[in-house]
């Protein structure tokens, strides 16, 4: 599971993406020198991970089902919101969890590889056009 933490404390680092409704993801640079992306929403404890590519996947899934919480979810557990969306968001959802791979989720749900980005590519065009009608709703 991505790291997480509290989305409330301030940040000095840069921002990677910023979206609308105060929802970005900035860089940071850990004591150890590694670059980390943290995903930042009002009202969700954030994510943070090492690929900045798992941090935009997981906001494209966090605006595909309108916002998720994943606090009390466990270490394991999965957002209703995100099961309920549909198999495509579940597996872009599960593919920004630690250890979780295109080839990972193929074989887990009897799948292709192909098949798996064509449900990645599907949650980031929904996203897109969420973001984009919110935009053009006056929702900054």
């Amino acid at each position: 599971m991505p790291q997480s933490g509290t989305a409330d404390t301030p940040t000095d680092s840069p921002t990677y993406r910023e979206y609308i409704l105060d929802v970005r993801i900035v860089e940071r640079t850990t004591d150890e020198g590694k670059t980390r992306y943290r995903f930042e929403a009002p009202n969700h404890q954030g994510a943070e991970f090492a690929d900045p590519e798992m941090a935009t996947l997981y906001a494209d899934v966090y605006f595909d089902v309108n916002g998720f919480q994943e606090a009390e979810t466990g270490d394991r557990g999965v957002p209703p919101t995100v099961i309920q969306a549909g198999r495509d968001t579940l597996v872009a959802y599960f593919l920004t969890q630690d250890g979780v791979d295109i080839h990972w989720a193929a074989s887990f749900y009897g799948e292709k590889p192909e098949k798996i980005e064509r449900y990645i590519s599907r949650v980031r065009k929904r996203s897109k056009q969420i973001r984009e009608g919110a935009k053009e709703q006056g929702h900054a």
